[in-house]
């Protein structure tokens, strides 16, 4: 494994350094010292994997694509954001606007997310191991979200195909959002998606499904109550 030592170096030489390990056949990188750094691992568009061991900043892996980049600790704002594709593990905490606008990919939090998590995503994978913040799913187009403890408010606010699972308490719906009980396909996909990437098998009988009411999803101009209540 090759190595990259954070002291004194700044952020766009850290990322300089993986991007030429990379190019010259490393396919797994460990970034030492981070000290809480923005922007690492940014825009990395190879099959690699990057360990960082420590706490990240705001930022990290943003608009990865193929690279699996894993965190021995918690990330601030924007993690994973606009990610293409690949596979963000995060082995503690994330701060506000974890993987919004992701298009694809996974990204997985062990620990609790704040709020706005995955808002706007366009497809790929969000598991949370804990709780998540308010407004999570916001606006979110397609994909999947997995939230194992409890939600905060506007919860699925105004989504689209975005389909949502909680294990504990949704703390209160988003305008449009509407919870359905689990299919059986539902039941089967968390248990496989949740050993997966969480690396233990879960009971998910308690598992809500949110998903869109669908009744914004056109204006009609005979339903202004409940656009304007909406906005």
């Amino acid at each position: 494994m090759a190595e990259i030592i954070c002291d004194e170096k700044a952020t766009r030489e850290i990322n300089r350094e993986v991007r030429r390990l990379i190019s010259e056949g490393e396919s797994k990188i460990e970034i030492r010292n981070p000290s809480a750094r923005h922007n690492l691992g940014v825009a990395l568009v190879d099959p690699a994997h990057v360990v960082i061991d420590g706490s990240v900043g705001y930022y990290c892996a943003g608009m990865i694509d193929g690279s699996t980049i894993e965190i021995n600790g918690s990330a601030g704002w924007g993690l994973a954001e606009s990610m293409m594709s690949g596979k963000v593990i995060v082995h503690g905490n994330t701060g506000n606007g974890t993987a919004a606008s992701i298009r694809g990919g996974a990204v997985v939090v062990e620990g609790h997310a704040s709020a706005r998590l995955g808002v706007a995503m366009k497809g790929g994978l969000i598991v949370v191991s804990g709780d998540c913040g308010y407004m999570a799913g916001f606006m979110g187009q397609k994909g999947t979200m997995i939230i194992c403890g409890d939600t905060g408010e506007a919860f699925a606010d105004s989504m689209y195909e975005t389909v949502c699972y909680v294990g504990g308490e949704v703390g209160d719906l988003g305008n449009d959002a509407v919870i359905e009980a689990p299919t059986d396909e539902d039941s089967a996909y968390l248990r496989y998606t949740l050993a997966e990437h969480l690396g233990e098998e879960r009971d998910v009988s308690g598992f809500k499904k949110v998903v869109a009411g669908r009744k914004l999803w056109n204006f009609d101009k005979n339903e202004r109550a409940a656009w304007r209540e909406a906005l």
